[in-house]
């Protein structure tokens, strides 16, 4: 009875009083994923985005042509542009000024109706002011009606007035902001991801220049006294998405001589399209709607692969190329090798969620189609040499095609069907919930053999590889399944390759690369990320993928032990402790390939630089797995608690592609220019 008085007494304390009411910014700082993704370095360059993109929106209104982006000292970032300037009279409903209003309130903005904007990326109206929220420190300065306004902010509250700082040249907007610690996990911007996102952008808004400019270190003065400049970055692409397919392509033999390239439109939609075939077997297709990526495509992309593959199929048939015998090109024919870039603004877009991730406005399709279609078929009959080669490649995928799906119904298809059974050195783990479960893909099986003893049998699975895998970058399904290891990778996944891939019946939600920390197993490591990123992206973008951190050195001081697992961890571990050993000398251990060696430092100074004689330490070093015992491997690489492992992610796919295009592909030049680049730079290089 005690027990259900309890209960009613919890039941009838639920009412109004519970209920909060967050006011102003208050939901963005209580809850920052959903509207930047997350708080660590996606969500911290997400800020520069959201104020790049407003100057952008200026840009495509057609008043501004030039952008600027400045890292700043502290972690701080200013985005400048030559635009109008946002208003600064008083608004009507807030009573406040213009520029208060759109940095303080979410969903206020010129983009919600009326003439302000025609096309923007910013839709919702929250960008700015999201900003605003998640920074500690904002400042707005405006430029209108030859004065220069400027107002500032912390935590998305206005602490300043709005005032005037004097006379102003010309007009536009500038944006300085601070992120709060509170609220990242990262505070540093990487200027790789910077460029590589502003260099987007500029391709999309053709004849608009983005500068990026680097003051986070002071550069001084050179030896004659003269100041140093900051390093900066400057881009402008008159040929617009047609110079981003030609850079996508850098690391590709093109097989068409002439881009094909449209800009038109259509409904009111604007619809821009650039593509060009290479000799590859994959596709590149990127999608943008107002100049935000769509990595999950939409009507645009729907609407553009339907055009394409009418217009292949029609001038195939009408040329003779095609006979009514062999059928049709599917839409698997025709995007082998393609590299596209499908651009559409309208006023009106429906994105899913703040994060635009899908472009859902049904209208787009037709839209895109009718100006695809059109386009395609005239530059087909315009350009006969260049349509003779793309319909080559095409029947060329098509008899792939053909060869692939037989070859995968008798390895895969044809195996689950008839009972095919697992690989029999997988060593399996009892557990049958994917999400509790991991498989560990080792290398060699002495590791395999350690780690198969040290493991928790009950979640964790073991699959040791024999030697290196297939480099799948240029390799056909139907010669990747020939291949052993990638055969007993796939069969273990349980996701099944291909077009019969299904990521519902994967049967391990963590797959943890772990190989030795040599180059041999960075090589391999290397070859099995290019297999996931190439065939399994779906498991990449889940987050699946793991990289295990085994340590490289263990440390004993008496009774004291402790794993080392980077280079800087040892010496600042050396320096804690006393050390006073060459650390080239440690890291020459173990060189021939035998038994972990061991240094012993009989007298060694401590931190107060007093001599301890009778102190005695011992430094290891791992340069394989297989050089553990399977305790060690639980305790430092196994063990939920305390191992370190690394997700995989892929930032930016069309880095990424490059990457991998021009580290595994089969170009020789740019591998050899990357080696002579870099090769200055390599530490403690096994040879």
């Amino acid at each position: 009875m005690v027990k259900k008085e309890e209960k009613k007494v919890k039941k009838s304390s639920y009412n109004a009083s519970q209920i909060t009411v967050l006011k102003g910014l208050d939901p963005v700082r209580k809850r920052p994923g959903m509207y930047i993704g997350n708080t660590a370095s996606a969500g911290l360059h997400h800020l520069i985005w959201e104020a790049v993109d407003n100057a952008i929106d200026e840009a495509m209104a057609g008043y501004c042509d030039t952008i600027e982006v400045k890292l700043l000292p502290e972690g701080r970032v200013s985005v400048s542009d030559n635009g109008r300037g946002i208003p600064v009279d008083k608004h009507k409903v807030s009573k406040k000024s213009a520029l208060e209003t759109v940095m303080t309130t979410l969903h206020a903005g010129g983009k919600f109706g009326g003439e302000g904007y025609k096309v923007s990326g910013g839709l919702h109206g929250v960008g700015v002011s999201v900003v605003n929220a998640l920074s500690i420190w904002m400042r707005s300065e405006v430029k209108r009606d030859g004065k220069l306004y400027s107002q500032e902010y912390k935590k998305g509250k206005a602490t300043t007035k709005l005032v005037i700082n004097g006379k102003a040249k010309g007009t536009g907007t500038t944006q300085i902001f601070q992120p709060d610690p509170e609220i990242f996990s990262v505070l540093e911007f990487d200027l790789k991801i910077v460029i590589s996102h502003l260099r987007q952008q500029a391709y999309l808004t053709r004849g608009v220049t983005i500068k990026i400019v680097d003051e986070r270190i002071s550069r001084g003065k050179d030896k004659k006294g003269e100041k140093i400049n900051y390093p900066s970055y400057t881009f402008y692409f008159e040929g617009g998405i047609a110079s981003y397919v030609k850079h996508l392509n850098t690391n590709n033999e093109s097989q068409q001589n002439n881009v094909f390239y449209i800009d038109k439109e259509k409904d009111k939609i604007q619809v821009e399209i650039a593509l060009q075939y290479c000799k590859d077997f994959r596709s590149n297709i990127y999608c943008f709607a107002n100049n935000i990526p769509t990595i999950e495509g939409g009507m645009h992309l729907t609407g553009f692969k339907t055009a394409l593959l009418k217009s292949l199929n029609d001038y195939a048939k009408e040329k003779g190329i095609l006979k009514e015998k062999d059928g049709n090109l599917n839409s698997e024919d025709i995007l082998e090798g393609l590299t596209a870039v499908i651009s559409v603004k309208l006023s009106e877009p429906q994105f899913e969620g703040q994060t635009k991730a899908k472009l859902g406005n049904a209208e787009v399709r037709p839209a895109v189609y009718a100006v695809a279609k059109d386009y395609l078929t005239a530059f087909l009959n315009e350009n006969p040499s260049d349509a003779k080669t793309i319909l080559g490649k095409c029947l060329l995928a098509a008899q792939a095609r053909q060869a692939a799906r037989s070859a995968r119904d008798a390895v895969i298809r044809k195996g689950a069907l008839k009972g095919f059974t697992l690989p029999g050195k997988l060593a399996d783990c009892s557990s049958r919930k994917a999400a509790d479960t991991e498989l560990y893909i080792v290398e060699g099986d002495s590791a395999g053999g350690s780690a198969k003893q040290g493991r928790d049998r009950n979640t964790q699975a073991i699959l040791p590889l024999r030697g290196k895998i297939l480099n799948v970058e240029r390799a056909r399904l139907d010669k990747m399944l020939a291949n052993k290891e990638i055969k007993a990778l796939v069969i273990a996944l349980g996701t099944n390759i291909g077009s019969e891939f299904n990521i519902e019946k994967l049967r391990y939600h963590k797959i943890v690369i772990m190989t030795d920390a040599d180059v041999d197993g960075s090589h391999i490591r290397t070859l099995l990320l290019t297999l996931f990123y190439r065939h399994f992206p779906e498991l990449v973008n889940a987050g699946y993928i793991y990289i295990a951190q085994p340590p490289l050195y263990q440390i004993k001081k008496g009774s004291e032990m402790k794993w080392i697992y980077t280079e800087d961890e040892l010496q600042e571990t050396m320096k804690e402790w006393g050390i006073k050993v060459d650390i080239n000398d440690i890291q020459e251990l173990d060189e021939d390939g035998s038994e972990p060696e061991v240094i012993e430092v009989e007298e060694v100074e401590d931190a107060k630089n007093k001599k301890a004689p009778n102190k005695k330490f011992n430094i290891q070093r791992y340069k394989g797995l297989g050089e553990m015992n399977p305790e060690q491997l639980w305790i430092t690489t196994m063990n939920p608690e305390t191992r370190k492992m690394k997700r995989v992610t892929v930032e930016d796919a069309a880095e990424a592609d490059e990457i991998f295009e021009k580290l595994r592909g089969s170009e020789v030049d740019h591998r050899k220019r990357f080696i002579q680049t870099h090769a200055t730079s390599v530490k403690n290089l096994d040879i």
